[in-house]
């Protein structure tokens, strides 16, 4: 398993390439799932994907399995009591957001049938491969991560900006960006 070529960025640790070879890029098509990257990438705005991912059943759990049902009832209590555990980002407006993204991504289940389905759609149903030759060929955003940010922001979302949709897109496989030597590609 150690000898596989990887993107170099999850090289850290074990944590990092079990995400790397397990999860990031595989196209996701499950409500939880989608949501569970949704509220993940929200807190990961301006900090490591490393720290999310190190807290990731923290979140898990202080998020009632982001069952978004469950979490778009938050009330003010439950966002004071997220506040003071210590196990997730402890930061008011994400918090917040989680709540209202929560509210936004069940009224894009009642418009399009499915957030997957809505999601989804901005690709034709299905990933693009940039085949990026190196980490240096993959970008932060591009105009379509600016087209669904805006989108998202129309429709109530919070911490949506272009390099989160982005990051969203590539860790639910709706873009694929391993790089060209990568293991996960063959």
């Amino acid at each position: 398993m150690e000898n596989k070529l990887r993107c170099a960025w999850c090289e850290k640790d074990d944590l990092y390439r079990d995400y790397h070879d397990n999860e990031w890029g595989k196209p996701v098509f499950d409500e939880q799932l989608l949501f569970e990257f949704l509220i993940l990438e929200t807190f990961q705005a301006g900090l490591s994907w490393y720290t999310i991912l190190a807290k990731r059943e923290n979140f898990r759990k202080a998020f009632s399995k982001f069952d978004y049902k469950k979490v778009a009832n938050f009330n003010e209590n439950k966002i004071q009591e997220l506040l003071q555990d210590a196990g997730i980002i402890r930061n008011q407006l994400k918090i917040r957001a989680a709540v209202t993204n929560a509210i936004a991504f069940i009224k894009v289940q009642e418009e399009f049938g499915s957030f997957s389905n809505y999601i989804w759609d901005f690709v034709d149903g299905k990933p693009i491969d940039n085949k990026p030759k190196t980490l240096k060929d993959v970008p932060a955003s591009t105009p379509l991560s600016d087209k669904i940010s805006k989108d998202l922001k129309k429709r109530g979302f919070k911490f949506v900006g272009t390099t989160v949709v982005y990051a969203h897109m590539q860790a639910t496989g709706m873009v694929n960006d391993h790089i060209e030597s990568c293991w996960t590609r063959k």
